[in-house]
């Protein structure tokens, strides 16, 4: 780990990563420009580190917590990529069955941090199922960055299929009592989006810095909606204005909390774009509204 710290780091390489991470400059690129802000005893090597997820301790739920059982399992996605990997997760408390959540990984796949995410939501009472849309690839690679370019392969229409299938396979799963609700991050953010677009029988969706339907797709909603935005992520920001004019007018009931002064993926504790009080403060409101919604 970099001995930096996130004082140390100018706006301006947190949204150099942000383009990088987005796919907008390469990586040749990415290290390019870094290299302007290396100085004195702050070099590439460090930054690089720095900026870099960590996911050995950042873990709030362990595989092993003896709350919940959490494996991985396989569904099929016939529209989409096929067989898919996902992590199923539920807590040990009982017999009785439980509200779902689908939990949709960033644009570089079924990393540790969403894996977590998934456990945390089965902490709160739910069954969660977090898939993979790499498996078609050979599923997460082990490191952010070969997870990106994977996922740059596939059509972004064909695994949102593949989402709506885990949709459908959380249903009917004999531990779910069959009200379902969606949260995703980044890419899975707009995947949060498109299933309400998609499934009118989706009962909450929860997009955190997702980017939003065209203003056709927008009519089609019916699924109460609590969005998440970062303050300094002008990039997926914009969007905002032409969705709520869509929703309002079509009486969907929504809710946009915007988090000042933090970035685009501020709820991913293993980078350095984390911000803790607007982390939690968003979990909280989700798993609130999932309880209100799932019942």
């Amino acid at each position: 780990m970099s001995n930096l710290k996130k004082e140390d780091i100018s706006q301006e390489v947190f949204d150099l990563y942000d383009d990088y991470a987005h796919n907008k400059i390469e990586r040749r690129q990415f290290i390019e420009k870094l290299s302007l802000y290396a100085v004195g005893t702050v070099t590439v090597g460090s930054l690089l580190s720095f900026m870099s997820p960590n996911y050995v301790d950042t873990v709030t739920v362990p595989k092993d917590d003896p709350r919940i059982a959490s494996d991985y399992i396989t569904y099929d996605s016939p529209k989409g990529g096929g067989a898919i990997k996902g992590l199923l997760s539920f807590p040990k408390d009982g017999e009785k069955k439980l509200p779902g959540v689908i939990v949709v990984h960033e644009n570089r796949g079924l990393n540790p941090y969403i894996e977590d995410v998934g456990r945390r939501t089965a902490v709160e009472g739910f069954i969660s199922l977090a898939p993979d849309a790499l498996s078609p690839l050979g599923g997460y690679p082990g490191n952010d960055d070969e997870g990106r370019e994977l996922q740059k392969k596939r059509d972004r229409d064909e695994m949102l299929e593949d989402f709506i299938a885990a949709y459908h396979y959380l249903k009917s799963h004999p531990k779910c009592n069959g009200k379902i609700a969606v949260v995703g991050f980044c890419f899975g953010g707009w995947i949060s989006n498109m299933m309400a677009v998609k499934l009118p029988d989706l009962l909450a969706s929860v997009p955190f810095y997702g980017g939003q339907p065209t203003a056709e797709e927008a009519k089609l909603i019916k699924t109460p909606l609590l969005l998440h935005y970062a303050g300094l992520d002008t990039r997926v920001n914009e969007g905002w204005p032409d969705y709520e004019a869509v929703l309002k007018a079509n009486g969907v009931e929504n809710t946009a909390h915007f988090y000042a002064n933090v970035n685009h993926g501020f709820h991913n504790n293993t980078t350095p774009r984390y911000d803790a009080p607007a982390a939690t403060l968003a979990w909280t409101r989700t798993i609130d509204f999932f309880k209100e919604k799932l019942g």
